[in-house]
């Protein structure tokens, strides 16, 4: 198996959003983003399927080595192999690799956030990140397409918070800023007893709001020369959106239950949106 088959096998079998947007590029940036995304898998799978905390961190030390190998050595890792050619053809930041590696170790440094400046600081490292290196994939005329990718980066990952809030808090997670819990009078332990209350659907609708927020602040920030080249982005937003408001459709009991859209869904909302651009 070739590193790029690898990365495309770990692309599918994770049933992300993001592989049915990745269809609609050309070949060369299909190949590089799905390498991107096979490598933000990877690190997190470390964090999310290691139950030994120590042998997790010393897993992603060796990403990192990993990292710095991709940009002057010999990797071993297919997908750190598969990366080589891609970070020189797009000039892709080592920093920002590493930085993604950063933001999995806090799932291992701290499972709360006392408010939302540090929650976004996670957003930053796990999600802006790689919407910054996608951008620079996909490709930008006008420097505030960056702006757009990083908000947009917040965005899906505060989709994400909104969705698994009951699968975090089974790993002991809570994303949920704790000044924003208490603000709505929601303890910890209700969370992590998925005990639904009414004050929880308040919290969980102000936390909905302002995902919703972030993904008005990125659209309406990306410049209309770069709207075609960032097409991609504007597909994981359309299937991203849609999670959000099946959640909401659902009547948001995420504590109990996971909402999740169908292939086929995905496939429409990815042709709507394309045809749309």
């Amino acid at each position: 198996m070739t590193p790029d088959q690898y990365c495309e096998d770990k692309a599918r079998q994770s049933g992300s959003s993001f592989y049915y947007s990745f269809r609609f590029l050309p070949k060369d940036k299909r190949r590089a983003i799905t390498a991107l995304y096979a490598f933000c898998r990877e690190v997190d799978d470390v964090v999310d399927e290691c139950s030994d905390e120590q042998v997790a961190r010393t897993t992603l030390n060796w990403w990192r080595s990993q990292v710095a190998e991709i940009y002057g050595g010999k990797p071993q890792h297919p997908v750190a192999q598969a990366l080589v050619p891609v970070v020189k053809q797009f000039n892709l930041s080592q920093e920002h690799l590493l930085e993604i590696i950063d933001g999995m170790e806090m799932d291992l440094d701290q499972p709360r956030y006392a408010d939302f400046k540090s929650l976004q600081l996670y957003c930053y490292r796990v999600a802006s990140v790689v919407g910054l290196l996608s951008a620079e994939i996909f490709g930008y005329t006008d420097r505030k397409t960056l702006k757009y990718a990083h908000d947009l980066g917040i965005a899906f990952q505060l989709t994400n918070i909104i969705r698994d809030v009951g699968e975090d808090a089974r790993r002991n997670r809570i994303y949920l800023p704790v000044d924003e819990m208490q603000q709505f009078g929601v303890t910890a332990a209700e969370i992590l007893n998925a005990k639904e209350s009414e004050n929880f659907q308040k919290l969980m609708a102000f936390q909905i709001e302002r995902a919703q927020r972030y993904y008005k602040q990125a659209t309406d920030q990306l410049p209309a020369v770069d709207r075609k080249s960032q097409l991609t982005g504007l597909i994981m937003a359309a299937i991203y959106q849609a999670t959000l408001k099946e959640v909401v459709a659902s009547g948001c009991h995420v504590l109990k239950e996971k909402v999740t859209l169908g292939t086929g869904y995905k496939l429409w909302l990815a042709i709507k949106t394309w045809l749309k651009n």
